[in-house]
């Protein structure tokens, strides 16, 4: 097939094009610099200029295409509500155009906040919370009424593997180095789920193969791991004392990012990996941190 991929040079984008290549799939990707065009080129898939805000290169994208992941999303937390927006005009132009077809589309999604504080499924809808108004598995059912074979991969919060630059365990890493402390909130109990984004690409691509109209795909190699733990790896690294900050100072030490630093959100992928066979085979976050992928 011919699949159009937005987010196509992105950390977890540039994986799920190589994974569709080596499977025998062709990829139109998006691209919006020169840069990126060349990334693009360099791996073997086809060029297709525009953005995510340029609706008319979304359109066409999907025309020209037997199948899209949008794997694409602006992540400027500073005009966060915006870009949301943004990502749900995205999703019913794409939706739009596949109108009439059995074309599959994926959109991306993530575990984190589908249901804090429990074990999140699969079949768990997450409920519209204004202070995170991302509206992506909402715009994806949209397109799905109208007859759309579109589904949801929901990606874990930690993402991880070689050249993540600006995924959450980066994050902790650059906030150790600001505070000279590598820091937890409260018992650091809360728990993260994490994927490594070449088992996430490979989830991608079996999603696309085998679509169900409405299906949720949980990208979560790893059910939980303790934020403590993973402030006690980086720290190791970083050769950083560890240490618990209140609730109250966690806003002042972590910033924009207390809140996901305090999140708790086990995910299973028990489902996922029933339905897709799909099986993580990759390293885990412990192992990358442990091995200085993030403090090299």
């Amino acid at each position: 097939m011919r699949i159009f991929v937005t987010g196509a040079t992105g950390f977890v984008g540039t994986a799920i094009v190589s994974e569709l290549i080596a499977a025998g799939h062709q990829v139109l990707g998006l691209a919006r610099s020169d840069a990126s065009a060349q990334r693009l080129i360099d791996a073997g898939a086809e060029v297709h200029r525009g953005d995510l805000e340029n609706l008319e290169s979304l359109r066409s994208g999907a025309a020209q295409s037997d199948g899209v992941i949008h794997a694409g999303f602006i992540h400027d937390f500073a005009r966060f509500k915006e870009v949301c927006e943004v990502d749900k005009i995205a999703i019913a132009n794409i939706g739009e155009v596949l109108v009439g077809s059995d074309r599959p589309f994926i959109v991306t999604s993530g575990t984190a906040l589908v249901c804090p504080g429990q074990l999140a499924t699969e079949d768990i809808l997450p409920p519209f919370n204004p202070a995170w108004p991302r509206a992506s598995e909402q715009a994806a059912d949209a397109v799905a009424a109208l007859g759309v074979r579109a589904a949801v991969v929901r990606l874990a919060p930690s993402v991880h593997g070689a050249d993540d630059k600006h995924g959450f365990v980066p994050i902790l890493v650059n906030i150790a180095k600001e505070k000279g402390v590598s820091a937890y909130i409260g018992d650091g109990q809360n728990r993260w789920n994490a994927v490594h984004r070449l088992d996430a690409a490979h989830l991608f691509r079996l999603a696309l193969e085998n679509t169900a109209p409405r299906a949720r795909y949980h990208a979560s190699g790893e059910e939980a791991i303790a934020v403590k733990t993973i402030a006690e790896a980086i720290g190791q690294q970083l050769d950083l004392p560890i240490a618990s900050i209140t609730p109250e100072a966690a806003a002042e030490h972590f910033g924009w990012f207390a809140q996901m630093a305090a999140i708790d959100c086990p995910a299973s992928s028990v489902r996922t990996q029933e339905h897709l066979n799909w099986r993580p085979t990759h390293s885990t976050l412990l192992a990358d941190i442990e091995n200085g992928i993030y403090t090299r």
